[in-house]
């Protein structure tokens, strides 16, 4: 389902950087979730798992890198 109205009236932020803030929010938080469950499969002894969800950090990592890019390439009007 697609909206065509801009809720940037009701935020004050236009709909694209709302998206680009929320999906560096959600990278950041999920590389920190993820801390907790590698965390756990450490103690575990499950390398198998420690390996997924380093993996998952690292790209987690990468994409909130990638956002904060272009976020701050946009705010500085770019």
């Amino acid at each position: 389902m697609t909206s065509s109205t801009e809720t940037g009236g009701v935020t004050g932020t236009p709909d694209k950087d709302y998206n680009l803030i929320w999906y560096v929010e959600a990278c950041l938080s999920n590389a920190l979730r993820l801390e907790t469950y590698i965390q756990d499969a450490e103690r575990e002894k499950d390398t198998e798992v420690v390996d997924l969800f380093r993996k998952a950090q690292a790209d987690s990592r990468k994409g909130a890198e990638l956002g904060k890019g272009l976020l701050r390439a946009r705010l500085n009007g770019s």
